[in-house]
């Protein structure tokens, strides 16, 4: 651990020692250094390497010129060196052996305090190679201390506005249709299967397996529609069953899409034109009723013959999963019931009427918008489908990416909902392009195809066709261009990023939520 071999401005500032204590010096000198000794030799070379930077402030500890006396643990040095972070420590006489005045460590005035050219930890330059935990922490306790006092306001204002009213109608219980729709929604799974099994034995022509299967899925996701259509029925319970007619759906899609490339490379290993493969060689045998099953209730839309699994069921691990599933799901019902309502109820339809105050209706209504949105996500792709997963051993628990991070708005769509963008990049992206469709309008159709479904969604369950979602989701196009020459422009993360959060999460789902509330309103108006 040698230094740098110039003489320094930190001497050893000592007195005359008596014999008992050269004596004791010279027994440190021939003593094989110990491992504690060598760890404050470190420990002193790095206040030094801290003190002074690059260039060796102190390098001669020993107070000595050159050569080994410059050295720690030199001839000359070490026992002064060793001594001096023993005084640091603060040990007394008998730990060091020696006399408290023999050696003192000096940081001499005239040693130079700037050496390197160095940046402020919040210039440009520097700031993303900073550790910012604390201004975290300090983010924290100030959105706590805020959302605190707006709680206590809130309540002041308005009381206790938790009601069952929004969540659960006085016709809940007979809403017995969509409880009955949702109960025989596996039956068109088990229909295609059946499907599947006859064209497997060869008993059907490929023609009509296709067209079987268009009549399977398009019936699987009408039929819920037309029974949420015919009931009058709670908002909650009609969402529920589209989000579940439209996972149906898509797994069909996924299953049918799947045995037919499947059958297709089994035929043409059969005839010679291709190499068999994992994916073919087993397929006749591996396509049952249990593979089928466990695809319909796995947390994946995407269907394959088998899947990564893991050893065993953390039942512990479930169990608190579960706690928080329900401590966030109260939390986002909080929200919704003591901020967003009040809010909703007292603004005004967003185009019609002021446009500043409609601007401060939409402002106002982001911050417990994106609380309840972020809870969902974390209460449905966090907690909901890696308990699922574990429940099922389903092992590619990759339910999302760090969408925070988007820079764009493409990015984000490609993180956020990792089940659905692996089923578009599948059975829509791909198959556009082998068909020879263009990149970006196989984009676009991906992007329709969400919008349909996003549509469908909210706009059955409330009875209103507008089409604000389908706007919504379809205008993601321009965004996704626009986003993209930006960050290409500013060559920027934050640029990218703060523009993503606030087109997406402090515009546009406020807006959407102010359009359906009014207009359900105004139906409801009309039927009263």
């Amino acid at each position: 651990m040698a230094m740098a071999d110039s003489p320094e401005a930190v001497v050893i500032a000592g007195a005359t020692t008596s014999p008992r204590a050269d004596s004791d010096l010279n027994h440190t000198l021939r003593r094989r250094p110990s491992a504690s000794t060598v760890a404050e030799s470190d420990s002193l070379n790095d206040l030094v390497r801290d003190s002074g930077g690059d260039d060796s402030v102190g390098a001669k500890l020993g107070g000595g010129g050159g050569g080994d006396n410059g050295r720690i643990g030199g001839s000359d040095g070490s026992a002064e060196s060793v001594n001096a972070v023993q005084d640091k420590k603060g040990l007394g006489e008998n730990d060091r052996g020696g006399d408290p005045s023999a050696v003192k460590f000096a940081y001499r005035p005239s040693v130079p305090a700037h050496r390197r050219v160095k940046e402020s930890p919040l210039s440009s330059d520097a700031i993303f190679r900073q550790s910012h935990a604390g201004l975290i922490n300090l983010c924290i306790v100030v959105l706590v201390a805020v959302n605190s006092r707006l709680i206590i306001e809130n309540l002041m204002k308005y009381g206790w506005l938790i009601k069952t009213g929004f969540w659960f109608s006085s016709r809940s219980l007979r809403d017995w249709p969509l409880f009955m729709c949702g109960l025989t929604l596996p039956i068109f799974p088990l229909a295609a299967f059946v499907v599947e099994k006859l064209a497997q034995q060869k008993c059907i022509s490929e023609a009509a397996v296709v067209s079987l299967h268009i009549v399977i899925t398009t019936t699987s996701i009408l039929y819920p529609v037309v029974v949420i259509l015919r009931c009058d029925s709670a908002v909650l319970f009609g969402v529920a069953l589209m989000l579940f007619a439209c996972i149906v759906w898509l797994k069909l899609v996924s299953y049918v899409h799947t045995n037919y490339d499947m059958r297709a490379l089994h035929i043409a290993v059969e005839k010679g034109d291709a190499t068999p493969s994992s994916l073919n060689t087993d397929y006749p045998h591996n396509n049952n009723l249990k593979n089928m099953a466990y695809f319909m209730v796995a947390p994946t839309l995407c269907y394959q013959t088998s899947y990564p699994r893991t050893a065993c069921v953390r039942k512990g691990w479930v169990f608190r999963q579960l706690v928080k599933l329900i401590i966030f799901t109260g939390v986002m019902g909080f929200i919704v019931e003591q901020y967003i309502n009040p809010i909703v109820k007292n603004s005004k339809h967003p185009l019609k009427g002021d446009w500043l105050y409609a601007i401060e209706r939409v402002l106002k209504l982001s911050v417990p918008n994106l609380y309840v949105w972020l809870c969902m996500f974390y209460c449905f792709f966090h907690l909901w489908l890696n308990i699922v997963a574990e429940l099922l051993c389903f092992g590619d628990r990759e339910f999302y990416k760090d969408w925070w991070n988007a820079k764009t708005v493409e990015e984000y769509w490609r993180m956020w909902n990792m089940p659905v963008h692996k089923w578009m990049v599948r059975h829509i992206y791909f198959p556009c392009l082998r068909h020879g469709v263009p990149k970006g309008v196989a984009i676009v159709i991906a992007f329709l195809v969400s919008a349909v479904f996003h549509e469908l969604c909210i706009a059955v369950p409330c009875h209103i066709f507008k089409l604000w979602a389908f706007i919504g989701i379809m205008f993601q196009v321009p965004l996704v261009l626009i986003t993209n020459y930006l960050q290409n422009k500013f060559r920027n993360s934050m640029v990218g990023n703060m523009i993503f959060w606030f087109i997406f999460c402090i515009l546009g789902q406020p807006m959407c939520l102010l359009l359906y509330y009014h207009d359900l309103m105004n139906r409801k108006g009309k039927l009263d």
